[in-house]
Parts: structure tokens; C-alpha cells; sequence
């Protein structure tokens, strides 16, 4: 058989396996995170803004992105189509997701639809603009084996996606697309293609990317998909995309519509397999990911000391800047009213951004004002603002914007309408609707929002003072870390670091850091440890630190109870009866290997989360914790002065921040 034959029984297999595969069927989530009622205002809103959605999409170069309505009825979508569709297929794209987006989705507040054709309907009762995220995620895969030599395929793919990467990350704010070709034998080659939402930047769009590239959800496989909200990936053993011209209209911003006056699930099927997991990442691929993150990591922790008002110039945080008068009206001139919080380096409010600024049309924030003249709050608000632009989880608190002007310093976050968890598990009524099932989210989704900030972000960030009044609770009681001020940066190959100034809150913080200075992931793994127990139990971690006699601490208490078989005596007494017992006393278990005296033995946070996860999963046996060491009377050294505890100690949960640069 001649090779011209055997050229067209390939075409025709890849062709068959094409018609059947699932990417002819639309991918859907429909989130179950919030219902609405039919006729409801959201329900109207959401109508409209799909509407405005198909009609504008086409006009603005295939990505168009509106919001509908006001407060807890603000509906915010987008549409993206693949940069290589006609207008005809985007139009068509668009249109039959919506309606298959409205008929599985009927009532749920957020949802998103993949399209056969490539493109993405999406549509939340939250904010998603500019914001990148990898989940939910579709990984789809070719049946079929590749033929060729795997190590020469490898290298060969590797260096594709690697060129692709880049070009679309680099890509304009009109649009992040790639497609390419690479030859792998005689006769057939790789085709690729890449895209990401426009709105994200260009290192949101890279990380999105490398998140599909290091999948690699097919190995060994003639082909697979990786779909995300923020980006898509593609690669097949055939041509599957068309032409691309980067000659597009400009979309405009997100475009704010008036209202009227008056389980998550996932459809597969047709003969293509669906992955959820990481499978194998090539060698190559993982060097040149790491490469990435390691320059961009260098570059920041490296990056010399400016002094706060370099911020106005500073264009590399990706982050908005508002000016003061915008930021004094939403607040009522800083009213007294709208005061939600006092913490050791100034105040925070509510405000209603209506005019100016990027982020206008009603939208509800919170604004957090540093403290005039403060040496302290300039570094913190500097580390701030470096950090946590780039820091994009939904368990974390979301910065929208900065402002530095008149000697002001403002952070512009997120509204988190419950704010922290102290003001319930320390509370003897709100304590009362904190049933089991919701502090295990919470625990579950902390423990998400830590292991993004150790492994799974572009930057390795130690947070060194997380808390229970670090912790915010969104309308849903999601949880979502705060205050990054006294936040560590490490380069990405790095796992600790030794400092002479201490920063962070008694109660919380590891022996090793206190009393040596060695501060590490480890470190925040000690202090979820606490916010265990503190959740379980009820009890702040510290009874001393806020002057009862003879209070003792959690931590040796609850070590007493687990090595005399009474773990149970800890436990909140209103989950007793209402809740698995044996599913709280598991999670003690986990609290306190977090707390192990020995870093090393302590797990890390992708054990932590696993371990959670999943109740198949064995918790290693326990050693002695870290009984707490300094107390009214103990004596720690902090750089060359010697400091008393209860001289350190401050109202707010015992916090303290060193004063100089980190």
C-alpha cells in the first residue's frame, strides 16, 4: 500500500472520529451556588443581558461584555467567540448556546457553556471581568493512541504549545489567539490553537494557558481540549481551525444596562472521553512553566524599593487607580456610617462607586484607608498592591483598584457583605447558624485559598497572618482570605526564608518563626492548624490573650482530649447530635498534624486539601504539637531588642507587623 493510501485512510479515520467526538455537543455548568425564582428581577435581568449579549457580540469583534441591574440582582456576562469564526458562526454560536444555556440552567445565579463551534457564554451574580480562572474546566480527549515515537513527539509538541503560549499570552487587548502547525512525520502534522478572554493581562492569559498546556490532558492521544472560563486549548492531528486576521473592531468595556422601572452538571457524551485530573506533563512543558514563573517571581522579590507614590506610575501592577475625590464620595466622606472595621493600620469602609473610575455604575466595595504618615501602612499598602492584583482565587479577596494621592493610601476591595469569621464563631447567637456543613466549607475553602497562594499562583506567597479576622465571608459564607500587608513573596524554587522582624498574631504564628525567625510554608500550615480547632470548637485559640485567668490554650487542650480518646470533648457543643461526629473528630485529626512541634512532619497544603477531600485518604499519625511557649510571662527576640509578650500584645487578636522593609 502506497503511501498516498494510506494518507487517505488516515484523513477518513480522523474524519469519522471528528463527527462523532464530543466537540460537536456544547459543555455546560450550571452552578449550584444560588437560585432565583421565575419572574424574579434577577430572572428579568438575566434575560436582558443575554439579549444585549447576542446582539452586541458580533459588532464588537466577537467578545463583548455587559452588566444588568443593581445590587443582589447585578447580573454580569460575557460572550467570547473563537477569533478565527465569521461573524455568521460566532452569531450562530452565540445564539444556540444561550438557549441551551437557558433551558439546562433555568433558575441558577451563575452558569457558563462552552459552544461546539468555540465559543463561551458566561453570566454570574458577581464580578468576572478581568479576572482569570481555571475552574470549572472541561478536559476533553481523542480516544486514539499516537503512533509516532513518543520521545520525539514530546519534544516536537512541547516546542509547539511553547511558541503558541507565548504568542497569545503577548496577544492585544482586542484579542489573546494563537493557532500553529508543527510537522511530526511525513504527511501529518500537530495543529494547535489557543485563546483567552481579552479583558484578563497578558500574565493572567499566560497562566491560564500554562494551566491547559501542563495538563496535558491527552497524553499519548491524538488530540484533547482543555476549556476554562478564562482561556481555551486545542490540539489535533488534523486542521480544525480557519484563517485568523488580527484585523478586528475593538470591544468595548463592560457596558452597564438598566432594568425595567417596574449540582453542577456537565454534558459528555458521543464516544470522547472526559478528564477531570492531571495526567502526565512532558518534561519540556514543565521547564519552560517553570521558567516562566521563576522570571516573574525574581523579578518581584528582586525588584529595588520605591518609595509609595511610585505607584501612581506604576503600570505593571494591573491594577486601577482611582482618584481621591471618587473614592470620598462613595464613602460619604468617610463616614462614620459607613464604617464596617478598625484594624492596626487604619480603617475600612463601605462605599458605592457611582461616578468615575473604572468600576462605576453603583458597585458596591469596600475601601480600606491607611493611617496618615505611617511608615508601616506605606509597606503594607505597597505589598498590597504588588501582590494581590495578580492573586485571582475565589478564595481569596479580590483587590480592584488603588488610590495615592494627597497623602492618602486607599485599597479598593471586594464587598464581602458577612464580614469576617470572628464576627460568627465568636459569636453566641451567629454561632448559632454555623452548622457543620458550613464550617467545613469554610475550612475546605481556606484551605484552597492557602495552596493557591503556595503552589498554584504565578508567585509563592507565605500570607504569615492569617486569622479568623482575616478571613471574610462572602453572601454565600464562602470564605475568602484578606489583608496580604505582612505577606512574604518567595521565588518559586525557595521554601523558606530566616527574618529578624516578626510579623503576624500571637496564637497563630510557629514556634520555629517565633522564637527563630524561619518562616516558611510551613508557617501558614500552622496557623490553619489553629483556625481548625478555632472553628470546631468555637473557642478563640489564645484564652489569654485577652486577659482570662488562668485560661490555658487550644492547642494543648485539644492535644490532652485526642491522646485520652475524648476528642469529642472539644467539639462545639451544637454540633454534638447534629453532625457526623466522626467526620468533625477527622478533621481535630488534621488540625492537629498541622500543628506538629517539626515543620517537616507537618503536611502541606496539597496534602491538607486531599486529605479533605477525601475520607479514603489516611491522616498520618500524630506527635506531640506545639504547646505554646510565650505567654504573659515569656520573653521572645525580635532582631536584636528584646521584646515581652504582653508588651506586644494589642487589642486587635494580639496583632504585631514589623516596621521595616520585608
Amino acid at each position: 500500500m502506497d503511501n498516498r493510501s494510506v494518507s487517505h485512510i488516515n484523513i477518513a479515520s480522523l474524519l469519522f472520529h471528528f463527527l462523532i467526538s464530543i466537540y460537536l455537543t456544547n459543555a455546560l455548568r450550571c452552578y449550584q451556588t444560588g437560585n432565583f425564582t421565575t419572574n424574579s428581577t434577577y430572572a428579568k435581568n438575566r434575560g436582558r443581558l443575554l439579549s444585549s449579549l447576542a446582539s452586541n457580540v458580533t459588532a464588537n469583534g466577537g467578545f463583548y461584555t455587559a452588566t444588568v441591574g443593581q445590587g443582589t440582582d447585578e447580573v454580569y456576562g460575557l460572550a467570547l467567540c473563537r477569533a478565527d469564526s465569521s461573524s455568521e458562526a460566532c452569531s450562530n454560536c452565540v445564539n444556540t448556546a444561550i438557549t441551551d444555556l437557558i433551558e439546562k440552567c433555568p433558575n441558577q445565579k451563575e452558569a457558563i457553556l462552552w459552544g461546539w463551534e468555540g465559543c463561551i457564554i458566561r453570566y454570574a451574580n458577581c464580578w468576572i471581568f478581568g479576572v482569570v480562572e481555571i475552574d470549572p474546566r472541561e478536559i476533553l480527549f481523542n480516544t486514539n493512541d499516537i503512533k509516532s515515537n513518543m520521545e520525539e513527539f514530546d519534544q516536537i509538541w512541547s516546542n509547539l504549545m511553547a511558541r503558541l503560549l507565548t504568542k497569545a499570552s503577548m496577544g492585544s487587548s482586542k484579542v489573546k489567539f494563537a493557532t500553529g502547525e508543527a510537522d511530526l512525520i511525513p504527511f501529518q502534522k500537530i495543529y494547535a490553537l489557543m485563546q483567552c478572554t481579552p479583558d484578563i493581562s497578558q500574565s493572567n492569559c499566560n497562566y491560564c494557558l500554562e494551566q491547559a498546556v501542563g495538563q496535558y490532558c491527552c497524553y499519548g492521544k491524538q488530540g484533547g481540549s482543555f476549556k476554562t472560563p478564562s482561556c481555551i486549548f486545542r490540539w489535533e492531528l488534523y486542521p480544525f481551525y480557519n484563517n485568523f486576521s488580527a484585523d478586528a473592531p475593538t470591544p468595548t468595556p463592560p457596558v452597564s444596562i438598566s432594568p425595567p422601572s417596574n449540582n453542577n452538571t456537565i454534558s459528555k457524551e458521543n464516544g470522547i472521553t472526559s478528564a477531570r485530573t492531571v495526567v502526565i506533563i512532558t518534561v519540556p512543558t514543565i521547564i519552560f512553566a517553570a521558567l516562566v514563573a521563576l522570571t516573574c517571581s525574581l523579578f518581584y522579590y528582586r525588584k529595588p524599593k520605591q518609595e509609595t507614590k511610585d505607584l501612581d506610575e506604576n503600570s505593571s501592577t494591573e491594577c486601577p487607580k482611582f482618584n481621591f475625590e471618587t473614592i470620598r464620595l462613595a464613602t460619604n466622606d468617610f463616614s462614620d456610617h459607613n464604617k464596617l472595621g478598625e484594624g492596626g493600620f487604619g480603617t475600612v469602609y463601605k462605599g458605592v462607586l457611582s461616578n468615575g473610575g473604572v468600576l462605576s455604575n453603583g458597585r458596591v466595595v469596600a475601601i480600606k484607608r491607611l493611617t496618615r504618615n505611617s511608615k508601616q501602612g506605606g509597606v503594607d499598602f505597597k505589598n498590597e498592591v504588588m501582590l494581590v492584583a495578580r492573586l485571582q482565587h475565589r478564595n481569596l479577596v479580590r483587590l480592584l483598584g488603588f488610590c495615592s494621592e494627597k497623602n492618602e493610601r486607599l485599597l479598593i476591595y471586594e464587598y464581602v457583605p458577612n464580614s469576617s469569621l470572628d464576627h460568627f464563631i465568636y459569636d453566641r447567637d451567629k454561632r448559632l447558624l454555623m452548622d457543620w456543613n458550613m464550617r467545613y466549607k469554610i475550612i475546605v475553602g481556606m484551605a484552597r485559598g492557602i495552596l493557591y497562594l503556595h503552589e498554584d499562583s504565578q508567585l509563592r506567597i507565605i500570607h504569615r497572618d492569617l486569622k479568623v479576622s482575616n478571613i471574610l465571608l462572602d453572601e454565600k459564607m464562602n470564605p475568602k482570605i484578606s489583608d496580604f500587608g505582612t505577606a512574604r513573596l518567595f521565588p518559586i524554587d525557595q521554601s523558606e526564608d530566616a527574618t529578624s522582624k516578626i510579623v503576624g498574631t500571637f496564637g497563630y504564628m510557629a514556634p520555629e518563626y517565633v522564637f527563630n525567625g524561619i518562616v516558611s510554608v510551613k508557617s501558614d500550615v500552622f496557623s490553619f492548624g489553629v483556625l481548625i480547632l478555632e472553628i470546631i470548637t468555637g473557642q478563640k485559640s489564645n484564652k489569654f490573650c485577652i486577659g482570662e485567668e488562668g485560661g490555658g490554650d487550644l492547642i494543648t487542650y485539644a492535644w490532652d482530649n485526642w491522646i485520652e480518646g475524648t476528642a469529642s470533648n472539644i467539639i462545639d457543643p451544637i454540633l454534638i447530635g447534629a453532625a457526623s461526629t466522626h467526620d468533625i473528630v477527622r478533621c481535630i485529626q488534621i488540625g492537629l498534624l498541622c500543628l506538629q512541634d517539626d515543620a517537616a512532619k507537618r503536611p502541606t497544603m496539597a496534602s491538607v486539601v486531599l486529605m479533605l477531600d477525601s475520607c479514603t485518604v489516611a491522616v498520618p499519625a500524630l506527635s506531640k504539637p506545639a504547646y505554646r511557649r510565650y505567654g504573659h510571662h515569656t520573653t521572645i527576640m525580635s532582631g536584636t531588642q528584646s521584646k515581652s509578650c504582653s508588651s506586644q500584645l494589642s487589642v486587635n487578636q494580639c496583632s504585631i507587623s514589623e516596621v521595616g522593609p520585608r
